[in-house]
């Protein structure tokens, strides 16, 4: 039976980097993909069409689909917008809607790239680390929240950590397996010592590790956790944590890596359903300039189709094209280093379609 995938395009760069991907995609049908593709707007383009950042049209699509491919959302036109409609609640929205409570976000360093990470190359050479983190709870999303006026009359803003020992042991499921498919070893990272929410996720993890005796499970605080990503990161295989501290760890983890424009992710549900983006943001400032890197959009696709398909030919495939073409010497200008030959997004896409 025929795949559903729905196609995001976002705002800023993200329809130029979905349009490479669409081409890798576009490969993959021609050689027996069977999947049926349609399109939909998040963000500040389904702002701009609806009114709404995650629109009902929309929302009725990713009910529907498979797996959905995501560009990026927001740009400073939309910033002075009420918070709900802002592009960025749209991508909460269909998350929480979807119940995305799992996001893999794979930090890679390839051989080529050595030199365009800021560390040293001895540092991150053969940097291989999964960061798990739970997307769906948290200071994100928990309630109340808001800005008010306090008993001596002074304005405060206010947010809710929050997380249900259900969300916990899901999430640390998730994390122990994909341990065990790769160093069995898993690290997970939390603000025990002053936050009771991580307390009680550490006490959770703790009673879950006896599930996965063959896994070796470690406690980090988060800011020692930063610290270690930058000091000796390779030390990590399988990094979890929850929603506001993956966030950052996730993007700090991305930079060793040379760029964000690297980096892919996934979100995914109890079942396998995904919603798959570039881990960066949507670049407003060099949209529509051809220049934008779209490997990691293209490396997200790879990831649709091992966890939501379940077809690791087809994501092997799409991954060894994208080594291939950084063997070439191929670079967007994110990564370009004097000896390699820059290219535009388009051609970097282009690229990869002749390396499939």
């Amino acid at each position: 039976m025929s795949k559903k995938i729905l196609i995001l395009p976002g705002d800023g760069i993200g329809p130029e980097i979905v349009a490479q991907a669409r081409k890798v995609l576009d490969v993959l049908i021609a050689d027996g993909l069977d999947v049926t593709i349609s399109e939909a707007p998040l963000g500040g383009a389904a702002y701009d069409q609806y009114g709404a950042p995650y629109p009902e049209f929309t929302q009725n699509l990713a009910r529907a689909a498979d797996a959905i491919l995501l560009g990026a959302v927001g740009g400073p036109q939309y910033d002075t917008l009420d918070r709900p409609l802002r592009p960025e609640r749209g991508l909460l929205a269909i998350r929480k809607d979807l119940n995305l409570f799992a996001n893999l976000r794979p930090a890679i360093l390839y051989p080529e790239l050595a030199n365009a990470s800021t560390l040293k190359a001895e540092v991150v050479s053969g940097l291989d680390i999964l960061i798990v983190r739970e997307l769906t709870g948290d200071i994100y999303f928990g309630q109340p929240r808001g800005i008010r006026v306090n008993a001596n009359g002074e304005r405060e803003g206010f947010n809710t950590m929050l997380y249900a020992e259900s969300e916990i042991r899901r999430i640390a499921h998730v994390a122990f397996q994909a341990a065990q498919k790769r160093g069995k070893k898993l690290c997970s990272v939390d603000k025990a010592n002053v936050l009771e929410t991580t307390e009680f996720w550490k006490e959770i993890f703790t009673e879950v590790a006896k599930e996965y005796p063959d896994v070796e499970l470690s406690h980090m605080y988060v800011d020692n956790a930063a610290m270690q990503l930058v000091r000796r990161p390779k030390q990590f295989d399988v990094m979890v944590t929850g929603n506001i501290f993956g966030d950052i760890l996730s993007d700090q983890a991305s930079m060793l890596t040379g760029s964000i424009g690297m980096l892919p992710s996934a979100s995914l549900d109890q079942n396998n359903k995904g919603l798959y983006e570039p881990s960066h943001g949507s670049a407003p400032d060099i949209a529509g300039k051809d220049l934008a890197n779209p490997l990691a959009t293209i490396l997200s696709l790879a990831m649709m189709l091992r966890y939501s398909f379940n077809d690791e030919t087809a994501a092997l495939r799409v991954e060894n094209a994208v080594k291939a073409v950084l063997a070439k010497g191929l670079r967007t200008a994110d990564i370009y280093e004097e000896g390699t030959e820059k290219v535009s997004c388009s051609a970097m896409g282009d690229a990869v379609v002749a390396a499939l």
